[in-house]
């Protein structure tokens, strides 16, 4: 800023100038008095010394006042420019500090958008580590949980108990490491699972099978009703012939030969014996033939009696395919439908084929068999055990 300074002090002395004297009036008849103006001039002395003090006064306030005036004005000019630098680096400094100012607001947008970023993986980080961070109680029945039900599709894919039963005592086994009194139901719960599936009695699958193969292929062996039975006679007694006797070597002695006893002599049959014995065997015979002819079959299924003997290959092709059915649906897991394919054919036995024939007889019992020992194929859930883990993961 600039400051004016005035001096209201001091006032400019303005030298006046010396005054002129008229001349004087010029007489030209009488002449000055020279006596009467001698003071006069004295006077006039003092008065041009003190207007020329008073003269040089005011010459030097008004120098020493100008003086001042250019000091003053150099001083103003100064300081003018002065300010008008300081104007210039203040403008600069504005601009700058509008430039950082928005540099600012930019930087701040950016790091609240990043704080919010921050915040939000935190948020995600803390869910993590929640879900990280569960119990050693509550990971160990999670993982039992788990493998039960893994023990349990193995077991329905194999047909067999003892993947369930691992894992029912693996559990049982952890459970007992961890000795968390939390936990004693869940260990209630695997006895009660374990004495169930140890007293249950699961077939073999495997034998099973094996079993239906050999019923598939007895079928072609076992008689039908409207088969006729097939004589059987009895082998003819071989002939026994005299030895021939040995040779003799030549130069070896000859051994006495005992005398041969001729038996006593039968007698002679006549023409009219021998007449009546080959009629007697040729009656014999016309009868034996006349017999195979007609049979005479208490009928007890109908059906079976009027098959045809084409149809007879058709009978047989179905009950080998409902085997073959059944057996597929035991290995697939499906108990009922193996069940009702076996009580076909089983119906099927005394309808269509010879039940006093010994192989129908050992085919009915090999299905009866296989239709008892596949109720047993269905394997016990260990539902208390699942229902007592989800009770302890539901009150963590």
């Amino acid at each position: 800023m600039v400051r004016t300074v005035s001096d209201t002090n001091e006032t400019p002395v303005t030298p006046t100038p010396p005054t002129a004297v008229p001349p004087a009036p010029v007489q030209d008849s009488v002449a000055p008095d020279l006596s009467a103006d001698e003071p006069h001039p004295h006077w006039v002395r003092w008065a041009v010394l003190i207007l020329s003090a008073v003269a040089v006064g005011g010459a030097w306030l008004a120098w020493n006042t100008d003086k001042r005036v250019k000091s003053l004005e150099q001083e103003l000019v100064r300081r003018q420019q002065a300010s008008q630098g300081e104007v210039t680096e203040a403008r600069l400094l504005s601009r700058q500090a509008e430039d950082q100012a928005r540099e600012a607001v930019a930087r701040s947008t950016l790091v609240e958008t990043r704080l919010n970023e921050v915040a939000l993986q935190r948020t995600q980080v803390e869910d993590l580590i929640k879900n990280l961070s569960l119990s050693r109680d509550e990971n160990l029945v999670a993982d039992i949980e788990t493998g039960l039900r893994v023990a349990m599709q193995q077991a329905a894919l194999t047909g067999s108990a003892e993947p369930m039963l691992i894992a029912l005592q693996s559990a049982d086994e952890r459970l007992a490491h961890a000795k968390q009194a939390r936990l004693d139901n869940v260990r209630r719960a695997l006895a009660r699972d374990l004495d169930r599936l140890k007293g249950t009695r699961v077939a073999d699958v495997n034998n099973l099978s094996i079993r239906l193969d050999e019923a598939v292929r007895l079928v072609d062996d076992v008689p039908l009703l409207n088969q006729p039975e097939a004589t059987v006679r009895a082998p003819a007694a071989p002939r026994v012939q005299p030895a021939a006797p040995k040779p003799v070597k030549p130069g070896a002695a000859r051994l006495p030969v005992p005398p041969t006893e001729h038996p006593a002599s039968a007698p002679e049959v006549g023409w009219s014996d021998r007449l009546l014995g080959w009629s007697g065997a040729a009656a014999q015979t016309v009868w034996n033939e006349a017999r195979s002819l007609v049979r005479i079959t208490r009928v007890r299924q109908p059906e079976g009696m009027l098959l045809a003997p084409e149809q007879a290959f058709f009978l047989r092709e179905n009950v080998k395919l409902r085997l073959l059915n059944a057996r597929l649906a035991l290995l697939s897991r499906q108990t009922a439908i193996a069940q009702a394919d076996l009580k076909q054919v089983r119906d099927l036995l005394p309808r269509y084929f010879n039940g006093d024939s010994s192989k129908t007889q050992l085919l009915a019992t090999m299905i009866d068999d296989v239709a008892a020992q596949t109720r047993l194929t269905t394997l016990p859930r260990p539902d208390d055990t699942l229902a007592a883990l989800a009770t302890v993961s539901g009150g963590r």
